[in-house]
């Protein structure tokens, strides 16, 4: 189990910086159209009988869901709240002329050391992936020096590791009733206050599949 107190936090800050094709390496491919019917861009929300210790209460962004798998990032667990600058300094990055601090999170407990960052899509690099034409995601670290120099997306979340399922693994789990989907929800995923958004999101969860 990964230590999220400060003691650890530049050995696991640095790991943001991973290479772009880790992070595609990480996702499962585009949906087939032949295969079962792609939940990217939704939200999965735990249910109240899950109490697997990663995912008890978690809400997850699923950036990716086809034949081969799928991978999401939890965004209800937050862990502490940090300066840009000191990121970027803990990076080796440039900190110069930047401001304000991201608040990080536990983003699943795979790769727990691998940085992402979920955010609206108005904001592309060369890496980011697109989720839903709503929502993308990064993992750079130029994302973190724009944000610091208030050029960066307009929402952001900065997590920490992922969630991942081997194929056909997150259908099975869904048809046993573990979680539940809804549309991703902006106000969900980045507004709403943390210790509320497994209530908000499970008043309005769609029923399993069949």
């Amino acid at each position: 189990m990964v230590s999220w107190t400060s003691t650890r936090f530049v050995l696991i800050a640095a790991a943001i910086a991973v290479p772009a094709r880790l992070l595609h390496a990480a996702l499962p491919s585009e949906p087939d159209i032949s295969g079962p019917t792609s939940l990217a861009g939704q939200l999965l929300v735990a249910s109240p009988e899950l109490h697997d210790a990663p995912f008890d209460h978690a809400v997850i962004v699923l950036a990716r869901h086809s034949r081969e798998g799928a991978f999401g990032i939890v965004i209800n667990r937050p862990t502490a709240q940090r300066p840009v600058a000191d990121l970027l300094a803990a990076m080796g990055g440039n900190a110069s002329g930047v401001s304000g601090s991201v608040r990080l999170f536990r983003g699943g407990p795979v790769s727990p050391g691998v940085g992402f960052v979920v955010h609206s899509n108005e904001y592309r690099l060369a890496d980011t992936v697109d989720i839903d034409g709503h929502l993308a995601l990064t993992s750079a670290l130029d994302i973190l020096r724009d944000i610091g120099l208030g050029k960066g997306p307009k929402k952001s979340l900065v997590a920490f590791g992922y969630a991942g399922w081997a194929p056909e693994q997150l259908d099975d789990e869904l048809k046993r009733g573990f979680w539940a989907t809804l549309p991703e929800d902006p106000a969900l995923v980045f507004d709403d206050e943390r210790d509320k958004v497994w209530a908000d999101a499970l008043a309005r969860r769609k029923p399993a599949l069949p």
